[in-house]
């Protein structure tokens, strides 16, 4: 899996910073790795130099191969808790997706039967 990272012009990320956000989305979506071709993520300053709160925005968007697109994001007060908030919000994602894909194919996710 491939994790391209985009920014506008008003977030500037250090290698370090952009090697540790890679790390962390890679650890909270590891288990559908083999499910993804790449993950884009685009952080962006919504008000700029304005400031204010919840103005740092990720946007994830996860491939999963042969599937649509999936795409969450979150909005917060530092870059930080917006990546957090996106990469959760993926993860509810692609368990609710990947989960309705066994449901239709007939695979019961472990859980024993209803009576």
């Amino acid at each position: 899996m491939q994790v391209f990272i985009q920014t506008d012009r008003h977030i500037a990320l250090t290698e370090k910073q952009r090697e540790r956000f890679e790390q962390d989305l890679a650890k909270a979506i590891g288990h559908f790795d083999a499910r993804l071709t790449r993950i884009e993520a685009h952080l962006s300053d919504v008000t700029s130099a304005r400031g204010g709160d919840n103005d740092k925005r990720c946007l994830l968007e996860a491939r999963p191969s042969g599937r649509q697109p999936l795409a969450v994001d979150h909005q917060a007060p530092t870059l930080e808790l917006a990546i957090a908030g996106a990469s959760s919000k993926l993860v509810s994602a692609m368990e609710s997706t990947f989960g309705r894909l066994a449901s239709a194919r007939g695979a019961d996710g472990g859980l024993p039967p209803v009576d």
